[in-house]
């Protein structure tokens, strides 16, 4: 802001007040948009006061309120914004911020829907028993005997209340009776677990970076178990495959090609290392060349010197939005030329002879993702205006002049192939007479009040026309350590992984090879601009092809293959490229019968590849391919992994969202559901912590509806011989304890610690994934093995009890035991058993677990002593009272109950047996077929990154 100027000019236009305050002001708005640095209202202002002469009258019939002149730099707008009052438009939902936003869709993982399954199907067992129950009781009384025995006459009330309003009462009262099968605990436990869970991923020491001194974060614990399921992985390339750390490598000038470190001395003359130059150009181009590095960019300066009044000498440091632009910078630094830094609109530059050269800077014509290119124009001292613009290849030589391509591009194309960011770089000189066009044509296009951007991208093309090519950079974007073994583990985990990025297609390209994405044996199909330009017709070569490779894909992977990802290293490997263009043909195709069916073309081949390239896409396409998958048969879990803020939007769209804490902000950190420092954690992120928390949680659900059917199927059996009178076959302090206190710790520590597999081998071993992937613990089969475990054991429970109590007597006085001591020893052996089950299922031991389990058993013993040791004076009925105590009196009952355990136990103990049989042979299996790996291994993987590519004969 600028408050002294805009004062004096208050100061100035003091007597024209009157007139202005005359005028009425209306505003015309426009469209509404959601561009957030856009903001174009007209402000029309009609005379309402014809007294004052015309020469006191304001020029303000036209007044544009922008964004720009918000800021204070038009001095018309601040008078009307001081003088009038505060107008609000475009307020609510219609504001920037409302139209931009893009809320987080509610995440729900796959578990959390098969316990939504499960419940329905439990919830019609409670329906059944009880419509059971209720039916069998009528059936019972209809004989009078049964109906109105002796003992128990009907008063007049009861036998004047409506059968049919009876039933519904018994049928209501039964409901109540059983609705403990209904696991209302385990959400709560699945809640904790969830949370408390989620403290392991932030914990973990191996995904701390020194370089940021941060670990991973949690921003939800919701979807823990989801990293277990993950089918798709989508990644940004820049700043998550790479470091996104840029280094200036070689560049070439009239093409010549430059390489390596030079001497002050001399420029790019004399150098330091081998391989600097071949042959030469001019002197003069040369530093052309070089002072276009320092003055087209949008790099500012922080001079890290506390002193005021830092010299030239003091240690600069380069800021940018864009690394690239800081890495040419420090490129032309390392030729003898230094930006020194903006200084009251001049950019000052250090040539190779400590001369300090000043221009001003008149125009930034900035870089937008369509135009893929930048300009500055710039007034040397001499009075000279210059032109200079670097940007893609592609939009920088359609505005040059033809022959001075051919030498440049051969560079280039090399350079991308060798995995290089280019850039190339072109100069103009401007007329003084055509400058003043050109400055009248962009103050005119700014200052537009219809199709703003329209019109400055027209004065942009008119003015970028004709250059001269200077030559060209290769910046080198390196690999994050570890990122080609974890691509690697995830392909062998099953996953598909999907690039999708911004870059052009051949660096893109010698990136995936450098990663490991395509093996030198994988065939690759490309769908891209340059293959559907060989037609005149871009949609038949499109559908073309896309028949071609579909034809081809089922020919080698046909519908009987039984798991498609076991196949994938049986089968020629195959991998696809698209670009932008390309999918916005495929997506937005015309509806005619030759193409309306791209997209289940394309999905069909997407599918059948085990990894696809996506080139050149817009941060929207990204969300769109995810979007795709997401919907596809199945519905196939989705993760999506990205650094920037161009990467946000895939990452709210995913199942699983993961930001990289890296060097272009915190956007995607913010916005995602996990975030860690590097890709390389993301190997262990999903096989040993997804894995541990899907089985973890899968074991935990199926163990709560497991242990809930023990608990009540003894009660619903105990109808059958107590007349379906709704008499509870426990007492109501066990009813209210079970899922609580005896049943509750054992399960949430076991859904923490457990690891069925050590850590180590879930990491070497990426294979394991496979076993739980399609969430495999919580299928049908799973569910119905649970199942019918609790239904038997709950019949042995109720009617081994019942058996025992065939005997006329169980003590030596001759007393009979009632109904309270058999649904005590029918609810200790319950409790036992489904403790001891979870005992055996427990791989993982720490202290924590035998405390609780054991302490578990032991609080429930002591509980019971407690519990009918004392004549409570808040109860009514003193039912329970040395009823536990009496029961443990008995010999027989202890028999009774270590042979009910035992019964209960067996066919899991011989499950178990059985299971480590076969593990022990898998080991050798798996031993024997690592040493055969050894001596058949895969072919040789490329370099980090390629200097050659000879792979031309795989692309179809």
């Amino acid at each position: 802001m600028k408050p002294f100027p805009v004062i004096l000019f208050f100061y100035h236009l003091a007597p024209l007040m009157e007139p202005v305050m005359s005028l009425q002001p209306v505003l015309m708005g426009n469209p509404i948009a959601r561009h957030i640095m856009q903001y174009v209202i007209p402000l029309h202002c009609v005379q309402q006061n014809p007294s004052i002469p015309s020469e006191q009258q304001l020029n303000v019939n036209s007044l544009n309120l922008t964004s720009t002149n918000l800021l204070g730099e038009s001095i018309s707008t601040v008078i009307v914004l001081r003088l009038l009052p505060g107008v609000a438009v475009y307020t609510g939902m219609e504001t920037k911020m409302a139209l931009n936003y893009q809320g987080k869709s509610q995440k729900r993982s796959a578990v959390e829907k098969s316990i939504n399954a499960f419940l329905i199907v439990y919830l019609f067992i409670l329906l059944t028993k009880a419509a059971v129950c209720t039916t069998l009781k009528y059936v019972w009384q209809s004989t009078p005997y049964n109906d109105e025995p002796w003992y128990n006459q009907k008063t007049q009330k009861e036998r004047e209340t409506l059968k049919v309003l009876k039933m519904f009462t018994d049928f209501l009262s039964f409901m109540v009776l059983f609705n403990f099968i209904i696991p209302v605990s385990m959400y709560v436990t699945v809640e904790m677990q969830k949370f408390l869970g989620s403290f392991f991923i932030s914990w973990d020491k191996d995904f701390y970076d020194e370089e940021i001194n941060e670990g991973a974060l949690v921003n939800t614990s919701d979807l823990n178990e989801e990293l277990g399921q993950v089918d798709y992985v989508f990644t940004d390339k820049t700043g998550t495959l790479t470091e996104n750390s840029m280094e200036f490598i070689e560049c070439c000038i009239d093409g010549h090609k430059y390489k390596g470190v030079t001497q002050e001395v001399d420029g790019l003359s004399q150098t330091d290392g081998t391989l600097t130059y071949f042959d030469k150009v001019d002197k003069n181009r040369e530093e052309l060349f070089l002072r276009a590095l320092c003055l087209c960019h949008t790099v500012e300066i922080k001079t890290n010197d506390a002193v005021d009044g830092a010299t030239e000498s003091a240690e600069l440091t380069y800021i940018s939005s864009s690394p690239d632009e800081i890495a040419l910078v420090k490129g032309a630094k390392r030729y003898g030329f230094t930006f020194l830094g903006n200084r009251n609109g001049y950019m000052r530059v250090e040539n190779q002879r400590k001369e300090i050269e000043e221009y001003e800077l008149l125009h930034t014509l900035n870089f937008d993702a369509v135009r893929r290119r930048m300009s500055v124009i710039v007034k040397t001292q001499e009075g000279d205006i210059l032109l200079f613009c670097k940007g893609a290849d592609s939009a920088v030589f359609p505005r040059v002049q033809n022959h001075e391509i051919e030498l440049t591009k051969v560079h280039v194309e090399r350079n991308a192939m060798d995995g290089y960011r280019t850039l190339c770089v072109a100069f103009k000189e401007i007329a003084p007479d055509d400058y003043e066009r050109i400055n009248r044509q962009l103050i005119e296009a700014k200052m537009a009040l219809q199709d703003r951007e329209e019109k400055m991208e027209k004065v942009f093309d008119d003015i970028e026309t004709n250059m001269n090519l200077i030559g060209a950079t290769a910046v080198e974007d390196k690999l994050q350590d570890q990122a080609a073994e974890t691509i690697e583990a995830l392909h062998a985990a099953g996953l598909k992984v999907w690039v999708l990025t911004g870059d052009k297609m051949e660096t893109a390209k010698s990136t995936c090879y450098a990663c490991r994405l395509f093996q030198t044996n994988t065939e690759l199909l490309e769908l891209t601009t340059k293959t559907i330009e060989e037609s005149e017709r871009k949609e038949d070569r499109l559908h073309e092809l896309l028949i071609e490779y579909r034809k081809k894909l089922l020919h080698e992977f046909p519908k009987s293959t039984r798991s498609f990802k076991k196949a994938w290293t049986e089968h020629q490997e195959y991998g696809l490229i698209i670009d932008g263009s390309t999918l916005s043909l495929i997506l937005n195709s015309s509806q005619d019968s030759s193409s309306n069916n791209y997209k289940s073309i394309f999905l069909q081949i997407c599918m059948k590849c085990t990894a696809v390239l996506c080139c050149r896409m817009a941060p929207l396409q990204k969300a769109q391919i995810v979007r795709m998958v997401k919907n596809l048969k199945g519905s196939p879990i989705t993760l999506s992994i990205g650094d920037g803020a161009n990467d946000v939007s895939m990452i709210l769209e995913s199942h699983v969202g993961i930001g990289i804490k890296g060097k272009e902000g915190r956007q995607a950190a913010r916005n995602s559901d996990y975030s860690v420092p590097k890709f390389k954690h993301l190997k262990k992120l999903l096989l040993a912590h997804g894995h541990l928390y899907y089985v973890r949680i899968a074991h935990l659900v199926q163990y709560f509806f497991y242990k809930n059917l023990c608990f009540i199927l003894p009660q619903f059996l105990y109808q059958f011989f107590c007349g379906f009178s709704q008499q509870p076959l426990y007492d109501a302090a066990y009813l209210t304890m079970y899922n609580i206190c005896f049943t509750s710790l054992p399960i949430l520590a076991y859904s923490l610690l457990e690891q069925h597999i050590n850590i180590d081998s879930l990491t070497s071993d990426p294979r394991l994934y496979m076993k739980i992937s399609g969430n495999a613990m919580l299928q049908l089969g799973p569910f119905l093995y649970w199942t019918f475990l609790a239904a038997f054991e709950g019949t042995v429970f109720f009617f081994g009890t019942y058996f025992l109590f065939q005997t006329a007597s169980l003590e030596e006085n001759g007393k009979v035991y009632g109904n309270w001591t058999f649904g005590t020893i029918v609810f200790t052996v319950l409790v036992f058993t489904v403790t001891l089950k979870l005992a055996l299922d427990t791989r993982f031991w720490t202290w924590i677990n035998h405390f609780v389990i054991w302490g578990s058993l032991a609080f429930y013993v002591f509980f019971s002593f407690f519990w009918g040791g004392i004549i409570w004076p808040f109860l009514k009925q003193q039912r329970m009272y040395f009823v536990f105590a009496q029961m443990l009196s008995s010999v027989s009952t202890w028999l009774a109950i270590i042979l009910l355990i035992f019964i209960s136990l067996f066919p899991e103990i011989l499950l178990i047996v059985l299971k480590n049989v076969r593990r022990r042979s898998a080991r050798r299996n798996l031993s024997c077929r690592r040493a055969s790996d050894s001596l058949s291994a895969r072919p040789s993987v490329r370099p980090l990154l390629l200097r050659t590519f000879s792979d031309e004969s795989n692309v179809l």
